[in-house]
């Protein structure tokens, strides 16, 4: 990726209330990702492969931060839906990544249930979004289409070999946060890094 290209997308995301940090590589991004999240904070790290490429996930979720995930995973669905909702819409913290960033300063996240989407558009205390510099995509208009010819075919292909799940799934794009500006100055950082991760 160009400077260019990386110093324009800074500038779009500041000018939209995005506080942007630029990371070299996938090392880098996952030290800039941990020294955001103070020791023994309470964070939620969503699914995402960009987490798990980095380590990022694997260093919360074992490590000395209050985990939501690992939380979570304990609980029984039937009997503690409402507070596993809960915990998961209005964390301190909040980990993952986009499926698009567009030059122009907006942000695209697909969730095939929506679990992740309260956290990242109001219900978290800080948001932290590291993202590869594949993403970065002209406009919105082409955030929707790399959701649909990039990153469906890749996720559905992951959930068949994780969940054990018949080649006829295919995962779907049920609910698209297109997240345009912040107005909550410090909210939200997004971590740009200049290599490719995750879908």
């Amino acid at each position: 990726m160009s400077a260019h290209t990386f110093d324009k997308v800074k500038a779009s995301l500041e000018s939209s209330g995005f506080t942007v940090h630029l990371a070299a590589d996938a090392a880098a991004a996952k030290d800039l990702a941990l020294s955001l999240v103070p020791k023994g904070a309470e964070v939620f790290t969503m699914a995402s492969v960009t987490l798990d490429e980095t380590g990022i996930a694997a260093a919360i979720n074992g490590g000395d931060r209050d985990s939501v995930r690992s939380r979570l995973s304990g609980m029984d669905p039937k009997a503690q839906g409402r507070e596993m909702r809960k915990l998961g819409a209005g964390p301190d913290f909040a980990i993952g990544s986009v499926h698009a960033v567009t030059e122009d300063g907006a942000l695209l996240i697909a969730s095939l249930t929506g679990s992740q989407l309260p956290a990242y558009a109001y219900g978290a205390g800080t948001v932290i979004f590291v993202v590869g510099s594949q993403k970065i995509v002209p406009d919105v208009g082409a955030g929707f289409r790399r959701i649909d010819e990039t990153v469906l075919p890749k996720e559905s292909a992951r959930a068949r070999a994780a969940y054990g799940l018949p080649e006829s799934f295919s995962s779907f794009p049920s609910k698209v946060l297109v997240y345009r500006r912040e107005v909550q100055p410090g909210r939200v950082h997004v971590i740009l890094v200049d290599r490719a991760l995750g879908f």
